[in-house]
């Protein structure tokens, strides 16, 4: 069992040491009042493996002892000064939960004590006029000893000001000004572990997972892609935690990541050799294709729930909402259970790998170290192209299912258009960004069409089972006639929305 909150903190070297050195924050924005709560000792050991790969994605593992939070915390990064941190009950081992969330990092190396942070607290509130607490400011006289190598032991003074829940962010901007005047300056650590890697020696272990390949041409397509696949393999291994615990949005996340890392390895074969990447991209479908199962189950699941949701009740005849649920669990529990055994597989692991050798190696073709202009406008327009002759040969096909798998493949397209563009946009500003934009429009056009026609087999399928025990189907015939309008009307609207995303000016911005 575990429990997650999200905390935003910011961390400061103090001015000087003891709790007499810090300002009196009274008055400072909302804050009325400040109160004290009293020492703590804690006692914390962190785990990781042994070249330190969860510290090298800014995560951190500890078994932390005192305090009011006794247990086992994992802290994953999100954004700005924010973390989200995971929760187990004290034991002797690390929990399997928090195995299982820090495994798209570890790969199943093993987790071992690297470091014991041992912590005298002095604890402040920060309360408004009302009494309530706004943030917690706490000062800490931190010891501590690596527990791997040589040993080494630091201590430093570290203040932390976190966030309550539901407190204003503003209010860490305008602590940090009254912090500044008195010459207190922010921490250069994101956590106490890494300063105590790094003033113990120990960070010469941490795992390099930032760092761009030292054989890239700065300024070059190559340089543009290797960033591109870094950000986005690193994506991928944030993701997994979500997906794991499934949290809102997580699949969708990661199945549309694997599809920018698809779409680049494909769009840029000029840069990067494809004798490389096609396996790769073999790999990134299989697991695109595994999460898609559930997240194509999700899109369904919220699209009828709402269409009988605006329904009047004189329109929902027989077990409708009943019949739904049923479908939706024996659905539901097949879809997760794919998710969740390709995520434990093996095969995962090893792709999980290879992105890891292909950021630090990328297999560069001789046009990745030429100008990026001519390069990845060459890239972005071949895309283009190939969305245009999908699109022709869709707009000329009858209505029916024809023109409906036409329209579904140039979609597809103008996903590939849209990525292409994206890892592009750095180097080609804003005319390749307006061209993404435009196929972007298209694609979520599409999308909505697309969504309509699948809709429109699973409500055949419900209105054919609830025929066959007996029940009217009159609710899933008229929700079956909704949606095929909603296609018709998606389809009416394409012709302009593609006049738009086809207009020659886009091209000649973008060959200038």
């Amino acid at each position: 069992m575990t429990q997650s909150k999200r905390e935003t903190e910011r961390k400061y070297e103090p001015s000087s040491p003891g709790a007499d050195g810090l300002p009196d924050l009274t008055g400072v924005g909302p804050v009325a009042s400040v109160t004290e709560t009293g020492t703590e000792e804690l006692d914390a050991v962190y785990h990781d493996t042994v070249d330190l790969r969860l510290a090298g994605t800014s995560a951190t593992l500890r078994r932390r002892t005192g305090g009011s939070d006794a247990g086992w915390h994992l802290k994953l990064p999100l954004t700005g000064d924010s973390r989200e941190e995971v929760r187990a009950a004290l034991s002797d081992d690390v929990p399997a939960a928090l195995r299982e969330l820090v495994l798209s990092r570890t790969r199943g190396a093993e987790l071992r004590p690297v470091m014991r942070i041992r912590s005298a607290r002095s604890v402040r509130h920060l309360r408004d006029a009302e009494g309530t607490v706004l943030a917690e400011l706490s000062l800490d006289e931190v010891r501590a000893d690596s527990l791997s190598g040589g040993g080494g032991r630091t201590e430093w003074s570290e203040l932390e000001v976190e966030l309550a829940d539901g407190a204003p962010t503003g209010l860490l901007d305008t602590v940090e000004r009254k912090l500044r005047k008195k010459g207190i300056a922010r921490s250069d650590s994101p956590s106490k572990l890494a300063r105590a890697l790094r003033d113990t020696g120990a960070s010469a272990e941490v795992k390099p997972s930032r760092r761009a390949p030292d054989k890239v041409v700065p300024g070059s397509p190559g340089a543009y892609v290797a960033a591109y696949l870094r950000e986005q393999a690193g994506t991928l291994v944030a993701l997994d935690p979500a997906v794991r615990r499934d949290l809102p949005d997580g699949v969708h996340k990661m199945r549309v990541t694997c599809r920018r890392l698809r779409g680049c390895l494909r769009s840029y074969r000029s840069v990067l050799d494809r004798r490389v990447t096609d396996p790769l991209r073999a790999e990134l479908k299989w697991l695109a294709g595994e999460l898609g199962v559930e997240r194509d189950q999700e899109v369904l699941r919220a699209r009828l729930s709402g269409a009988v949701a605006e329904l009047p009740d004189d329109l929902v005849l027989g077990p409708v909402a009943a019949r739904l649920r049923v479908w939706d669990v024996s659905r539901g529990d097949e879809s997760r259970t794919r998710t969740r055994e390709a995520l434990a597989s093996a095969r995962y692991l090893r792709l999980l790998d290879a992105l890891d050798g292909l950021v630090r190696r990328p297999p560069l073709r001789a046009k990745a170290a030429g100008k990026p202009a001519p390069v990845m406008a060459k890239a972005v327009l071949k895309e283009y192209d190939r969305l245009a002759g999908r699109m022709d040969h869709a707009l000329e096909q009858p209505p029916g299912q024809a023109r409906d798998a036409a329209l579904h493949q140039a979609r597809k397209a103008a996903k590939k258009v849209r990525y292409a563009a994206e890892v592009a946009r750095p180097a080609l500003g804003k005319p390749v960004g307006r061209l993404g934009k435009r196929a972007k429009a298209v694609q979520k056009l599409l999308g909505e069409h697309q969504d309509a026609v699948v809709a429109q087999d699973t409500l055949r399928e419900l209105a054919v089972a609830a025929h066959g025990a007996g029940e009217t189907a009159f609710t899933w015939g008229l929700l079956h006639g909704q949606e095929r309008a909603g296609a018709r009307a998606r389809q009416e609207e394409l012709p302009s929305v593609w006049r738009a995303a086809s207009d020659p000016a886009l091209r000649t911005a973008l060959n200038h």
